[in-house]
């Protein structure tokens, strides 16, 4: 069984779907957990108590990963409260559905901000909180198949995806001697309020199920929440800059 006993863990855009899966998971897992939202305070509250509920410490913090100033100030006040850092998950992303072709440059710019550029300053803001206990450090981003597949109305997040997966690796290069872990869980597509939200998405779901072959259920987020707190522990040490692939299989054939 997996503990996370004693550890404290980040997860950005908690507040639903995959990242309120995985605060979950890691608090089960045993850790404390910092929520981070941007806008659904009451959502954010609500996941908070269920992991009080099961004896975790939860700090909730509202932060614009986007804005460095904003990272900062959230990685003081999990310092004033918890004292360490040793779990981040990079899991807030944003950019919209919409063809390239009728993306702006603050659409562009936006995208790059939230998905990409958060990776960089969470991990810059974290380091001194990680090394006050050095040798275990986990940092896992969220990515998804457009880092590497083209699909409708994905072009921003999907560059965005790949921008991610590329600067996971150099990370992991960087920091790896310092006891840092840098990993990337690239989802399928996950049955979350955002997925809705794709055009086409029921036939897109309907053609993947198709394809799986773990038999005919839909991928959840906490299917991929699992992985993340797998990579999370300390069973994960000699994993280092991958892209694990979470999708039952679907991209095993062409």
């Amino acid at each position: 069984m997996i503990s996370l006993q004693g550890n404290v863990a980040l997860v950005t855009g908690s507040s639903r779907g995959i990242g309120r899966a995985t605060a979950l998971r890691l608090a089960e897992a045993g850790a404390d957990i910092v929520l981070n939202y941007a806008r659904s305070r009451s959502a954010a509250e609500t996941v908070a108590e269920n992991i009080a509920q099961m004896g975790r410490n939860v700090l909730v913090v509202k932060a614009d990963v986007s804005e460095r100033e904003d990272v900062e100030c959230m990685m003081e006040a999990v310092d004033r409260e918890f004292g360490r850092l040793d779990i981040v998950v990079s899991n807030a992303a944003s950019g919209g559905f919409r063809e390239l072709m009728k993306a702006s440059d603050v659409h562009f710019e936006q995208t790059m901000n939230t998905n990409v550029r958060p990776l960089i300053t969470l991990v810059q803001a974290a380091m001194p909180l990680f090394e006050k206990t050095p040798g275990f450090a986990r940092v896992i981003a969220l990515s998804s198949h457009g880092s590497h597949r083209a699909l409708p109305a994905y072009g921003l997040i999907g560059g965005s995806k790949a921008a991610l997966e590329s600067l996971a690796r150099h990370l992991a290069l960087e920091l790896g001697d310092q006891g840092v872990r840098v990993n990337i869980v690239q989802a399928g597509l996950v049955e979350t309020d955002s997925a809705r939200l794709i055009p086409g998405v029921e036939q897109m779901f309907e053609h993947i199920e198709a394809r799986t072959c773990v038999g005919p259920r839909r991928l959840q987020p906490e299917d991929v929440a699992n992985v993340v707190t797998y990579l999370a522990s300390p069973m994960s040490d000699m994993i280092q800059g991958q892209t694990i692939i979470v999708d039952g299989g679907a991209t095993v054939f062409a």
